[in-house]
């Protein structure tokens, strides 16, 4: 299957508006509700938190052709257990993914790799293309950002409204 060009970097930016709308909502909380254990997702906001912006950071070293090992990510290396040190953190991967993403060229270039991750028990390698690396990036925060959205509700908050066309179409009335 060939994709066609697409405007990764765009839909990236749509997901950054949306983080920061999610954020808000977990910053508006007593600490307690970011690493209360529920039973979906990984476990707490906390943890899904911090998986979203690993993985982010492992999607953009394959799209550059790095290899990363789990002790280069910056999100594994040292727990980053405070919320607001979290959030600086994942602002300062948020140019490189942007910088990739803009400058992926043939969205059907063929990269192949070995996963180094804990959650592998044994060797695989990996074909894909750079799109399709692009859209994981792109999809895996969605579907664990409803998962957070799911736990904050959970714990009594209105998280609603995420969708791409809320945050990103103009809308104007018709007076």
């Amino acid at each position: 299957m060939r994709i066609p060009p697409v405007d990764f970097a765009y839909f990236f930016d749509y997901l950054v508006t949306a983080r920061a709308k999610l954020l808000g909502w977990i910053r508006e909380q007593p600490p307690a509700v970011y690493t209360q254990r529920f039973p979906m997702g990984l476990g707490s906001i906390q943890a899904t938190l911090i998986h979203i912006a690993s993985a982010e950071y492992g999607y953009v070293q394959r799209l550059r052709g790095r290899g990363s090992l789990p002790e280069d990510n910056p999100f594994d290396v040292e727990p980053l257990l405070g919320l607001e040190p979290f959030i600086a953190a994942w602002d300062r991967q948020r140019p490189a993914t942007r910088e990739t993403l803009a400058a992926i060229g043939d969205p059907n270039r063929p990269i192949e790799y070995v996963p180094k991750l804990r959650s592998y028990p044994a060797p695989i390698r990996v074909r894909t293309v750079a799109g399709g690396i692009a859209g994981q990036l792109l999809f895996h925060e969605i579907h664990h950002r409803a998962q957070v959205m799911a736990m904050l509700r959970q714990a009594g908050v209105a998280a609603e409204n995420l969708d791409y066309a809320l945050l990103m179409e103009e809308r104007t009335p018709l007076v």
